[in-house]
């Protein structure tokens, strides 16, 4: 009895999985875990859902690192019967005192005046008591990868592809963030599903031990629709996306982090056409891109469910009988997941574009970003989902 009450005390101190792996400290914060529109809420007694399921968070405690760590994150997603390609984000909570969409989320609290943007547009920046969570990771799930990955969608499968893959796995290297995810904190996934099937997925956290400076992070913008009653974020289309914020102490090598994908899936829309990004920091023009993804047709494995057509090509090959080379007219499948998009594909992560600024003075400063996006139109929801922080060292 003795031994499991040491064990049980234990669980209830890191609500977590954590062990020793090659001197890294790896924490599986989520194992299977169902994400979905009122459907399955999976074995977990630590994890919280919210929206109907759409959100998965739980609190999470590790070790605190006092010399610093290299962070990084490994997020696996398998569909569970959902077969389309949905945005997805894992965030984390940067300030448990300050308001956040998980309070707003159960009813606890109300988003304040000061976090609204073009009207309605409620929760989009930090404020005096809110701050949006800050994106560990953006991700685009797949269509329909695991739960379709077997041969009865073998007729959409390319010759270059010899069986679907089972899962989809992103990681990457969030050690800017390591003061959010050490000691206490609350982590979370969310994924615009609408179906009670929807997703599982994994999480996992990995800690280096190896020393290196933890920086300062200040949240600044997340135009994500987490919580249920936040308008579609076609606020770039009505005016650009202003935001004055004060910094409290002088901060030395402060970079912007800044993660932008645009949505809208239909022919025409702001997910299929290229629109340039301008973001300006006190005034300066800071980036100026256009974010796009022309490689969607390498992730085709990810994809079983993707919409397929036959489109007439003309192909260049070596005709054995002639011992000549020819060309023919063939037909080719294209699919949905082939096509080029805003920033992501089916299938994909993306990477923050990090700015540096340079050594600020506290006080005020302003952050703003212009997208001359298309607004919504009945059914053609075009949106940006567009989020922002600064990391520096004090």
């Amino acid at each position: 009895m003795e031994f499991k009450s040491i064990i049980k005390a234990c669980l209830l101190v890191f609500c977590i999985s954590a062990f020793a792996q090659d001197n890294n400290t790896v924490v599986q914060v989520f194992n299977k875990q169902p994400l979905n529109f009122g459907g399955k809420k999976g074995s977990d007694a630590e994890a919280h859902m919210l929206q109907s399921g759409r959100i998965v968070y739980k609190k999470v405690s590790v070790p605190s690192f006092p010399n610093g760590t290299d962070v990084s994150i490994k997020l696996t997603v398998r569909s569970a019967g959902d077969r389309w390609d949905k945005s997805g984000s894992c965030f984390v909570v940067a300030d448990p005192e300050l308001i956040s969409i998980l309070d707003v989320s159960k009813g606890d609290k109300e988003f304040p005046k000061d976090s609204f943007k073009a009207g309605n547009h409620a929760g989009i920046v930090a404020g005096e008591t809110y701050q949006p969570v800050v994106e560990l990771m953006r991700f685009m799930t797949p269509f329909g990868v695991g739960f379709y990955s077997d041969n009865s969608v073998k007729y959409r499968r390319p010759v270059y592809i010899p069986s679907w893959e089972k899962e989809v796995v992103w990681e990457h290297d969030i050690s800017q963030l390591k003061d959010l995810v050490s000691n206490t904190f609350y982590i979370g996934v969310w994924i615009d599903s609408w179906t009670a099937e929807g997703y599982n997925f994994d999480l996992q956290l990995t800690y280096s031990n190896r020393d290196r400076k933890t920086l300062k992070v200040l949240p600044l913008v997340n135009s994500i629709p987490y919580v249920g009653g936040q308008p579609i974020p076609d606020i770039f289309a009505k005016q650009p996306l202003v935001h004055d914020f004060k910094l409290k102490k002088n901060a030395k090598n402060v970079k912007l982090h800044y993660i932008t994908t645009g949505h809208g899936g239909h022919s025409g829309g702001d997910e299929f056409i290229k629109i340039k990004n301008s973001v300006y920091f006190d005034n300066s023009l800071v980036l100026d891109t256009i974010p796009w993804r022309d490689d969607c047709a390498s992730f085709r494995r990810f994809n079983p469910t993707a919409g397929v057509w036959i489109k007439k090509d003309s192909a260049a090959y070596y005709d054995y009988k002639t011992r000549k080379r020819a060309v023919k007219e063939i037909e080719e499948r294209i699919a949905s997941s082939d096509l080029s998009r805003s920033n992501w594909c089916p299938g994909s992560s993306v990477e923050p574009m990090v700015v540096s600024l340079g050594d600020l003075k506290k006080g005020e400063h302003q952050l703003k970003i212009k997208i001359p996006a298309t607004p919504v139109d009945g059914d053609k929801l075009n949106h940006w989902l567009v989020s922002a922080y600064l990391t520096y060292e004090e």
